[in-house]
């Protein structure tokens, strides 16, 4: 997964996080995923993240995976 597409990501999961008006914290468990792993999806240097992350982040954001990916 090139580095701007994980980025561009990590930005919308930002994005989308604040909006729902969740912490990191908060997202990381309704997405059943470690905190720490959502910080750096987050981060300046995210890692490659797997369908099944973007689907449990997309769900507990209450949107589809297709918007965090667009």
């Amino acid at each position: 997964m090139n580095l701007e597409i994980r980025l561009k990501l990590g930005k919308k999961v930002r994005e989308y996080r604040n909006k729902r008006g969740y912490t990191q914290e908060k997202l990381a468990g309704l997405a059943n995923i470690d905190y720490k792993y959502l910080q750096k999806i987050e981060g300046k240097n995210p890692p490659a993240i797997k369908i099944d992350t973007i689907d449990k982040l997309a769900k507990a954001l209450k949107i589809s995976p297709a918007e965090l990916i667009e």
